[in-house]
């Protein structure tokens, strides 16, 4: 063949490759693995220490501390009633626990012994939990209370005390913190965010969530200034502009959802029936859906490593009423997992 002729053939030939295989795809999701932990109790939500490759999984009465490649559990900080959340400050060394059994506590730990260190007194039904790095905060919402709140992760854990709690007017799930000063609050009974300012201690907007109701699960692209709330009654992924207040997009979701999570330009939302919805924003606050992933039942919150780019959801074995029983399927005892979500090929 002539030299000329030859570089035709081969211009052509990478022209059809690309068009196959455009350069901009990104590869599919996928359950990689599960890892068999067992052990008793519920689970509710999970924290990623991406650094030290490590999974923080409340389990009601304890909270269990889990590698996050090989699946041994590494530590089992006891001594809660309703454990909910945890919350890490790697700088300072220390851990947070929300435990909204009782009158409500905060467990704080050692973030390397595992060892507890006190408890501080909170507000009842201490829920959703997060540390903002920025202000220096630890901040807690209470279900029941309906009120947000702060301190500092140096206090001291035996006698510090919570700073004054902000109202909410409403019963807060999860939230989410831009780092300026404002913090996000998904109001389960009211249908709508409130947007607090922890300068002036109030709630300085409120935001509704339809065309979806009931939010629970939420996260945040701060670059991008938009917020993903997973809502459950209405079932909608739906993204809020941080900006206005807007909903800028609204997506068909499963059954059950508990938690979002944002990677990107790909979003995510974990529920309940088995499902985790992945969505991809094609521009500027056009989001669609681009898969849904067959996890397990149950599988309703999550966590996610920015840096591996994998997702852990913990989940159990789920049996389902007898016969002449009412009520909704219960894990079989010591079946706790881990399933492990990860795009394809990068494993």
């Amino acid at each position: 063949m002539r030299a000329k002729h030859f570089a035709v053939v081969v211009s052509l030939a990478i022209v059809l490759i690309a068009t196959l295989h455009p350069v901009n795809a990104q590869p599919a999701w996928k359950v990689s693995k599960v890892f068999q932990i067992g052990g008793e109790g519920g689970w509710d939500y999970v924290t990623v220490d991406a650094s030290k490759h490590r999974l923080f999984v409340p389990r009601s009465t304890h909270t269990m501390v889990i590698d996050s490649e090989s699946g041994k559990v590494l530590g089992d900080i006891p001594g809660q009633t309703i454990a909910h959340g945890v919350a890490i400050a790697p700088e300072i060394g220390r851990g947070f626990i929300s435990d909204g059994g009782g009158t409500g506590a905060i467990v704080v730990f050692d973030l390397n012994t595992y060892a507890v260190l006190g408890r501080i007194v909170a507000q009842p039904d201490a829920d959703g939990i997060i540390y903002e790095p920025v202000l220096h905060r630890v901040l807690v919402v209470s279900g029941a209370g309906g009120v947000l709140m702060t301190f500092k992760p140096d206090i001291d854990p035996r006698s510090g005390k919570i700073d004054a709690t902000i109202s909410l007017g409403g019963s807060p799930e999860f939230l989410a913190s831009d780092g300026t000063g404002k913090v996000y609050i998904n109001l389960m009974d009211k249908n709508e965010v409130a947007v607090v300012d922890l300068s002036a201690g109030k709630v300085i907007a409120r935001w509704p969530v339809a065309p979806g109701g009931a939010p629970v699960g939420m996260s945040m692209d701060a670059r991008k200034r938009v917020l993903i709330i997973g809502c459950r009654n209405p079932q909608k992924l739906i993204a809020i502009s941080m900006d206005d207040g807007k909903v800028v997009a609204a997506l068909p979701l499963g059954a059950g959802v508990d938690a979002t999570k944002v990677d990107g330009n790909e979003v995510f939302a974990s529920c309940g029936d088995g499902s985790l919805t992945v969505a991809r924003e094609s521009s500027p606050g056009k989001f669609t859906v681009a898969q849904v992933v067959q996890t397990r039942a149950g599988a309703r919150t999550m966590g996610m490593d920015p840096r591996s780019r994998r997702i852990y959801l913990p989940t159990a074995e789920m049996v389902p009423p007898q016969p002449g029983q009412k009520g909704r399927p219960r894990p079989k005892p010591n079946s706790f997992m881990i399933v492990v979500v990860a795009p394809e090929g990068s494993l």
